[in-house]
């Protein structure tokens, strides 16, 4: 069954004669555009009309992505994709609400998606930026598999999957390596993990760098307003190389599972899905979470703000809690 939402923006798609996945980064862009406003404008009626308008666009961007996590079943992406375009629209009655006590955690929240999203795209639409990213990532991966004893592991060459074309090498690839003019295809540019005979074990894509972890970051802290330019400085040097090293043994981990473990199958699920899509998943989750909680001691404006967007939760499963500004 073919999701509505998903058949709507595909038709508007088809009536503009663009891609899909171009379709999916315009209603993106705009919704960041929109949010951006919000967050530096400092007329406050422009600024909460901006966000109204934007957070839905942001919450069906993401949305969009859930069909694809279907297809390859990773239940936590799918989760989290779904939930987006609720999410959004729920944002956009709080921002309507314009309860006082929350306006600061709001703004925050805006600025949170809009400098977590901004370094993305960057990284995404500059093919040498990406590329970077992802040859760095598999050779980090084949560096601490060399360095763990577990040799025999080698990057391959650079490819690079383009929407409705079948992958070839970026050597071939005629594309501008400063700005992408182009949609990509599901795995974008990508590297293969190949083992001791040259047999293909893993592929490394952009995801595979956990850029979309350290963005996370990088868009909380920025976005702290009162928060001074050195302890944001501080908590960035604590939070980026820290999500890298802890994303490495995670591929590294993942590499070795799926070469040494090829026939092994728990309900029909191979090694590389049950490694890639449960275990370093949740294992990664639960990483964030632990470094969160850490930089909550040198940034407890962060903490304040986090328990505030989890108030509607919290609400409903107990009494409300507003942690004030000087708590």
């Amino acid at each position: 069954m073919e999701d509505p939402i998903g058949s709507v923006v595909n038709s508007l798609a088809e009536s503009f004669g663009i891609a899909e996945v171009t379709m999916q980064l315009l209603i993106g862009a705009t919704g960041l555009l929109l949010l951006g406003i919000g967050f530096h404008r400092s007329t406050e009626s422009y600024s909460v009309r901006a966000s109204i308008a934007g957070w839905p666009l942001i919450g069906l961007f993401f949305y969009l992505y859930s069909d694809h996590y279907v297809e390859i079943a990773d239940p936590v992406l799918v989760l989290m994709t779904a939930g987006a375009l609720p999410a959004g629209i729920g944002m956009s009655f709080w921002e309507a609400r314009g309860e006082a006590v929350h306006s600061g955690t709001l703004h925050w929240l805006r600025g949170c998606v809009v400098w977590s999203m901004l370094p993305y795209y960057a990284v995404y639409s500059i093919p040498q930026l990406n590329m970077g990213f992802v040859y760095f990532t598999a050779l980090s991966a084949e560096w601490m598999l060399e360095f763990s004893g577990i040799g025999g592991y080698a990057v391959g060459e650079m490819m690079v999957e383009r929407f409705g074309h079948a992958p070839i090498p970026v050597s071939d690839w005629e594309g501008n390596r400063w700005i992408l003019s182009e949609p990509l295809g599901e795995a974008g540019f990508f590297v293969p993990m190949n083992d001791s005979e040259g047999g293909n074990v893993v592929a490394f894509i952009l995801a595979c760098s956990a850029f979309q972890s350290m963005a996370v970051f990088i868009g909380a802290i920025v976005a702290l307003s009162s928060v001074h330019w050195k302890r944001k400085l501080r908590a960035l040097l604590i939070a980026l190389p820290t999500i890298h090293v802890l994303n490495v043994f995670r591929n590294a981990g993942i590499v070795w599972l799926t070469d040494a473990y090829p026939s092994w199958s728990l309900f029909g699920m191979g090694m590389f899905d049950f490694a890639h899509s449960y275990a370093a998943k949740f294992a990664s989750l639960f990483a964030m979470f632990l470094m969160a909680i850490a930089l909550f001691d040198l940034l407890p404006e962060l903490h304040r703000h986090i328990m505030r967007v989890l108030n509607p939760l919290m609400g409903a499963l107990g009494p409300k809690q507003v942690p004030s500004d000087h708590s």
